[in-house]
């Protein structure tokens, strides 16, 4: 096992952090039926995350669907976002 690093970060009230697995980046879909990746997943957060969270996660999930259309869930997903107030 790796040795871990810590890393300290400053927050501001109003900032997002999102913490998630790789499930929603690797999902297959589109008309290509390829990866979503995690650039276009970034461009889905930066989008919403001026949201509430219900409306983000709302979101979140119809792009999920729309995303992957017929096609199977391949892994899991888990998106947690956390607003500092």
């Amino acid at each position: 096992m790796d040795n871990f690093a810590l890393h300290e970060i400053d927050l501001l009230k109003g900032d997002m952090v999102y913490f998630f697995t790789d499930g929603y980046a690797d999902q297959f879909g589109g008309p290509l039926r390829k990866k979503l990746q995690y650039k276009n997943f970034k461009k889905l957060l930066l989008v919403h995350c001026r949201l509430s969270m219900t409306e983000q996660q709302y979101n979140l999930d119809k792009a999920l669907k729309d995303w992957k259309g017929s096609s199977d869930q391949i892994d899991d997903i888990l998106v947690i976002g956390v607003k500092i107030i």
